[in-house]
């Protein structure tokens, strides 16, 4: 640990403040009994009435000879924030309430959603049901969460540590190996949680348990400044953590994720990831909002379907695929071009407005058919898929004694796709004409006062991200292997608009990881059916109260709407605190005078 750890761990815990301040002195107790009741509360029962042959999710016998501390699931998530929790309760650590009441949202998260789904499992919401259906696992569990809440609290907040301590470059970097993979091992984990979808038996509530218990993790981490050291590692080899991405994203298939179910879900995924890094140049960077974005994926589609040879094509080419590819960016960016045009004398409403509209009007020519391109209500199916040396990409894969999951191929090739939009992505963001961008995003008056030509350039971010699109829609026509004017409405462009606000404005990983999330949630939430998109949009309102600037952040976002996140900011205002706890009286003649 660095010399500022050393010193934020002797410097004095901030005094508490508010109603909570008259527990000051019972913060110690507190937290210690939050702990113990979060353990305690993972051995009880859960469900007074027989759930999946016990106590949900389990059985009601403990395994302590089989699983580690006796218990799975949930109650093993318990356990471990629970030792934690007593853990950092009981040693002098840096940023102890911080983590401990991330800690605690953590176990309240996890009994919270697991007491719900039992409650609705025994028939309703209604007293006498909750009475009889919760046992007392479920709430001692929640009072231990709360516990720890109000301990971490009373006992006052820490600004978050900074660690600032560099290693050396060959150890940073076998760190950042056995990071990506625990990154790795904990995206499998969370896809795979309740089964694949709908299909498992309480494949909802398992997922949302699991989810809780990593953000209670993730939140952990970061109150305690790992992420923030792990990030700015990452920052100091940029190219080697992004090969080290790549790397394991194609090691996906590999874990137990690698199913076909989930190989489709990663390619769809995948095709809206790159999508969203080619608006996130329109948004995110040039500032110009786009409400009719997916119109440039579904003319990349339409053209790939036209081209490659579909049965229901009134063109009759059969292009080879990269070249496919290609044509399609290319028509994408003319069309992007033509609409990005009147952006030279309209801003604000009035571009959302007219983007719209072009979204508008190419679903409408898509849906009547116009020039025999696009199907019309009929779409354009019997897409030829992407073959290589004569395998299909929808088929199974056999290298040596390993068997890939149907689909594998396809993950690959986006995977490879996203890999070039995020180069491009990353080039054009620190080049002059990314500057450029920024500098109209900020400004676009102060921006054309210093001699940017901001016509051309605001021209050039919706061509330039709509070739991003189209290349993302060839593969998209493939995939599915067929189009239809369905699946490019409005609602499409709010959903990636969505992701890359979501994800973090600007960013590539946020991007990618809202892209993910809009996609992930929904699908792991079909069992609630009528009540899914209620829960889908409850989330969505949570994130963005918890994290205005995003899950990812760009650097300058993260400065404006949440300043006590920034590393440097932090690390500036610790230095000022240091600053104002010097002593006042100083010496300048050497004889004791104050100055």
């Amino acid at each position: 640990m660095s010399s500022t750890l050393e010193e934020q761990r002797a410097a004095p815990t901030p005094a508490p403040s508010g109603r909570l301040a008259g527990l000051a002195a019972y913060a110690t107790p507190l937290r210690v009994a939050g702990a113990l009741l979060t353990i305690v509360g993972a051995y009880l029962p859960w469900a007074t009435f027989v759930l999946n042959e016990g106590p949900y999710p389990e059985q009601s016998t403990l395994e302590f000879f089989t699983v580690p501390f006796g218990v799975t699931g949930f109650r093993l998530h318990l356990v471990l924030f629970g030792i934690a929790a007593l853990v950092v309760a009981l040693v002098a650590v840096p940023a102890k309430g911080r983590i401990l009441r991330a800690v605690g949202i953590g176990v309240i998260a996890i009994s919270v959603v697991n007491g719900v789904f039992i409650v609705a499992e025994g028939g309703g919401f209604g007293a006498i049901t909750v009475a009889d259906g919760i046992a007392f696992g479920a709430i001692v569990a929640l009072v231990g969460g709360v516990l720890l809440v109000v301990g971490a609290v009373a006992g006052g907040v820490e600004p978050q540590p900074v660690w600032d301590r560099r290693l050396n470059t060959w150890v940073e970097r076998a760190l950042l190996v056995v990071v990506f993979l625990l990154l790795l091992l904990l995206v499998a984990a969370v896809l795979t949680s309740g089964g694949q979808g709908g299909g498992a038996i309480y494949a909802g509530p398992i997922f949302l348990s699991v989810l809780g218990a990593v953000g209670g993790l993730m939140a952990a981490l970061s109150a305690s400044g790992v992420l923030g050291w792990i990030t700015a590692m990452t920052e100091r080899h940029r190219l080697y953590s992004v090969l080290l991405l790549l790397v394991m994203a194609l090691l996906l298939p590999l874990t137990s994720a690698g199913t076909e179910y989930w190989m489709t879900v990663a390619a769809t995924i995948g095709v809206y990831a790159a999508t969203a890094i080619g608006l996130n140049i329109v948004v995110g960077l040039a500032g110009l909002l786009d409400l009719g974005y997916v119109a440039f994926l579904g003319i990349g589609a339409f053209v790939a379907a036209n081209l490659s040879g579909a049965a229901a094509s009134t063109i009759g080419i059969a292009l080879p695929f990269p070249l496919v590819m290609i044509i399609s960016a290319i028509v994408a960016g003319v069309f992007g071009a033509i609409v990005g045009s009147p952006t030279l004398r309209v801003r604000g409403d009035y571009l959302a407005i007219v983007t719209l509209a072009f979204g508008e009007i190419f679903v409408r020519s898509a849906q009547n058919n116009i020039g025999g391109l696009t199907g019309g209500s009929n779409a354009i199916p019997n897409i030829p898929p992407v073959s290589l040396f004569g395998t299909d990409f929808n088929d199974s894969v056999q290298i040596g004694g390993l068997e890939l999951p149907p689909g594998f191929l396809y993950y690959v090739l986006i995977v490879l796709i996203i890999s070039v939009v995020m180069v491009i992505f990353a080039n054009l963001k620190f080049s002059r004409l990314g500057r450029a961008w920024i500098a109209i995003r900020e400004d676009e008056d102060a921006a054309r006062a210093m001699g940017i030509r901001t016509g051309p350039i605001k021209i050039l971010a919706f061509l330039i991200g709509a070739m991003l699109a189209g290349l993302a829609g060839a593969f998209y026509a493939h995939k599915l292997g067929t189009v239809s004017y369905e699946s490019f409405r409005f609602l499409e462009s709010v959903t990636l608009l969505a992701a890359v606000i979501l994800g973090g404005m600007g960013t590539i990983p946020g991007a990618v990881l809202g892209a993910s999330v809009l996609f992930v949630l929904p699908e792991k939430l079909r069992e609630f059916s009528e009540y899914r998109l209620l829960l889908f949009g409850i989330a969505l309102v949570l994130i963005m109260r918890f994290r205005p600037q995003g899950i990812l952040p760009d650097a300058h976002r993260r400065a404006e709407l949440a300043p006590e996140t920034d590393p440097s900011i932090v690390a500036a205002e610790h230095k000022a605190a240091e600053h104002e706890a010097a002593p006042a009286a100083r010496t300048t003649d050497g004889k004791g005078a104050s100055s």
